[in-house]
């Protein structure tokens, strides 16, 4: 059981959570991520580390509700516990001797950006971030970013803050200024297949961050299968970072489509079940 220490709900839909993991904490790197269990009934899913304290022995993690499980870790609060934490999984981020890097978060992928961009600061590269959202209430992260970063950009689907458009707009615009060593993604994957698509172009070295559907992290289940240079890769055991250009994208939407009824529709019973009161019998 891993004791919940700290809660902050973000916006509407996402919320940072703060809970003991000792063991996680000490071998924790940026990149990584987690998979988490909220109770025993609970499925397993994997979230990216957002940031640790190996002296408290805490971990942080950063959640949309969307389904039912991040709806039930969204539901928690301090002093409520998770049941599982296995982890830190994942390869680590080479973040040494890159030189110029643009980091890109996409909705919640801001979270997950925010410690690979640190780390590649704190490893002497010059670090940009762009990040994307549909609102101005959506965007996250924004102040722990730009305490470290050189250039912050933002931009918003409405324009409701920051630069109207898409996180490409300010990629293109950046990319057609100077030369960079290296673009880094994570968000959506319409997005990620969107950067990839323009750095292709231009011949810069992308990355991108895949926190696909998993269910053990050990790459037995085969559910975060996905093509890589024509061959098949599992995101928990050979990423979850891959060369954003060798990446099936189209493929990889379709996996991600696949279970999307499912998830609605669990969805759906799980909201019905807290409306007539039976939430707390499922923490």
């Amino acid at each position: 059981m891993h004791k919940i220490t700290r809660k902050e709900q973000l916006n509407p839909e996402i919320c940072l959570v703060e809970f003991k993991a000792p063991d996680l904490a000490k071998a924790a790197e940026a990149g990584q991520f987690v998979i988490l269990r909220i109770d025993e009934t609970g499925e397993r899913f994997p979230l990216t580390l957002y940031d640790w304290d190996s002296e408290k022995g805490t971990v942080t993690v950063v959640c949309q509700a969307v389904g039912v499980s991040t709806k039930k870790l969204c539901a928690l609060e301090v002093g409520d516990s998770i049941l599982d934490a296995v982890g830190p999984l994942g390869h680590a981020t080479e973040t040494r001797d890159i030189g110029k890097v643009i980091c890109i978060g996409g909705g919640v992928g801001t979270a997950e950006a925010y410690p690979i961009a640190r780390a590649m600061k704190e490893s002497g590269n010059d670090v940009t971030v762009i990040i994307g959202a549909r609102t101005k209430d959506l965007v996250i992260c924004e102040d722990d970013i730009r305490q470290f970063c050189d250039d912050v950009y933002i931009t918003t689907d409405d324009g409701s803050y920051g630069e109207k458009g898409f996180v490409t707009d300010v990629l293109k615009r950046l990319l057609e200024k100077e030369e960079h060593d290296l673009v880094f993604a994570i968000g959506p994957v319409i997005m990620m297949k969107a950067v990839s698509d323009l750095t292709r172009e231009s011949e810069v070295r992308t990355l991108v961050s895949l926190n696909s559907i998993m269910i053990d992290g050990t790459g037995m289940c085969g559910g975060c299968r996905l093509l890589f240079d024509g061959k098949p890769k599992f995101a928990c055991v050979d990423g979850p970072e891959f060369d954003a250009h060798l990446v099936d994208f189209a493929d990889l939407m379709k996996r991600g489509d696949r279970y999307k009824d499912k998830e609605t529709e669990a969805a759906s019973h799980y909201e019905e079940q807290c409306k007539i009161g039976l939430k707390k019998n499922n923490k």
